[in-house]
């Protein structure tokens, strides 16, 4: 395939850039992050490729969660961890009460930037730049901060290097461990999902002892696989992350194994479309309500000309009110060209509202009925409902209402942190897995689908 260059990418249709005040300052910074090494290899890019085309063909089911906005403040060990342990608690809930391999990608190492819907920020009669992630500017509201500043993509870059050395670790290094199943939940909250979690947890524990018990205590037990994600927002970043790889002279966006396209910036001829095309990764892309059977197709065909398993994951944030209306005749246009894509549901997105105290936030409701209107869509047509794409934290913050914990509008300034969007705490999170789970139990029961054997293997 062709690589574009940056001045062509800069002909296109470009949306969502920072204006920065200085454009060779810009192409310095670009020069110097031409220059260091990969943060992801080619080669577990191809692997997660093989895990998608699995997802699929109905085999397996991905689970993609994380930050809506990373901070470079945000890069602790703690915080880490916290993440991973949601994620890692999810998974097994997936894994094991509905019986099905889960391929695990976080929004982490790269979400440093967002799109906005104004180029401003207005308070109490001042305005300023928006803040659009640690990636461009500051979060403080302050001309000073606000000021966009190449400089910090140098900073994403190592950022970016040190989760991810940090998740490798801990993901390789015996925290993810089966057998340290109930380790994990002991930051989550007594009763609820957490009760749950513990019963599930005893059950792994039963399972464990029985198969070492037969001789099997492999490595399998001990680590998983564990992918980066994030939007590919900024194109001076991936295109600079960009490596043509030796062994099949191919382009990698070695920023992250899987990278996304927006709603806000998926113009078929567009810039972002035009790079995401072009490089061998597995693409993501985000399709609100309002896109059209036609616009999906154009899409599809521009970066997935061949057809390619596990090139493609289609993530829709339509809302929970208009998930059962905007979503069939789009999956029915992609299912006509004999694809086979992996079909996520991101029910945050769509379902985001402002409180009457000023906070921004989304009801743990809308959330679940987005997911179940999204699971009773592919039901009713026969395709297989491949993910979840889920705005989470490891931590206790009350930045999304409802759940078991009942938090209600009053909580939100308890401990509202999110720089940008209200994302679900980790009991709410594992909750939410507990609700997919049975979905997914349901659909394969529905489908006539033999129930797998539990394999850690797979987890």
């Amino acid at each position: 395939m062709t690589f574009p260059t940056l001045e062509h990418l800069r002909t296109l249709p470009l949306k969502q850039q920072p204006s920065y005040p200085d454009q060779g300052k810009v192409d310095q910074v670009v020069e110097r992050l031409r220059s260091r090494p990969p943060l992801v290899f080619a080669g577990e890019c191809d692997d997660l490729r093989e895990k998608l085309a699995k997802v699929a063909a109905g085999e397996a089911f991905l689970l993609q969660g994380g930050d809506c906005a990373e901070t470079f403040d945000g890069v602790t060990a703690e915080n880490v961890k916290n993440k991973l342990t949601v994620l890692l608690a999810m998974s097994v809930v997936l894994t094991y009460a509905a019986q099905v391999p889960v391929v695990k990608v976080g929004r982490i190492a790269g979400q440093y930037a967002k799109p906005r819907s104004s180029d401003t920020e207005t308070r109490n009669g001042v305005s300023l730049p928006s803040y659009r992630g640690d990636a461009v500017n500051g979060f403080d509201f302050t001309a000073a901060a606000r000021v966009p500043d190449p400089e910090r993509l140098l900073d994403v870059y190592n950022a970016s290097a040190a989760t991810l050395n940090l998740t490798r670790a801990f993901m390789t290094g015996g925290f993810a461990d089966l057998r340290r199943v109930h380790n994990w939940n002991r930051n989550f909250v007594a009763g609820g999902a957490m009760a749950r979690f513990e019963k599930l947890a005893d059950e792994i524990d039963q399972a464990l002892r029985f198969m070492v018990a037969c001789g099997i205590d492999g490595d399998q037990m001990k680590t998983v696989d564990f992918f980066a994600s994030h939007e590919a927002l900024l194109l001076d970043y991936e295109h600079a992350m960009t490596r043509i790889d030796s062994r099949t002279q191919q382009p990698y966006d070695t920023s992250g194994h899987l990278v996304w396209i927006g709603e806000r910036t998926r113009d078929l001829n567009g810039a972002h479309v035009e790079l995401l095309s072009s490089v061998r990764n597995p693409v993501g892309i985000k399709l609100g309500p309002k896109v059209t059977p036609e616009d999906v197709l154009g899409l599809v065909e521009k970066i997935d000309p061949e057809q390619e398993p596990g090139r493609l994951t289609l993530i829709t944030r339509m809302g929970a009110g208009k998930v059962r209306e905007a979503l069939p005749p789009v999956i029915e246009a992609v299912e006509q060209t004999g694809r086979k894509v992996v079909w996520v549901c991101d029910p945050m997105h769509g379902n985001t509202f402002t409180a009457k105290n000023g906070y921004k936030t989304r009801s743990f409701s809308d959330v679940v009925e987005e997911v179940n209107g999204w699971f009773d869509v592919h039901d009713d047509l026969g395709t297989w409902p491949g993910g979840v794409h889920i705005e989470l934290t490891g931590d206790d913050v009350t930045e999304c209402v409802g759940g078991s914990g009942g938090l209600i509008e009053q909580d939100l300034e308890s401990r509202y942190e999110t720089v940008c969007d209200p994302r679900l705490n980790r009991d709410q999170s594992l909750e939410l897995a507990f609700t997919v789970a049975e979905r997914l139990t349901d659909g394969r029961i529905n489908r006539h689908n033999p129930v797998q054997a539990f394999v850690p293997a797979e987890l």
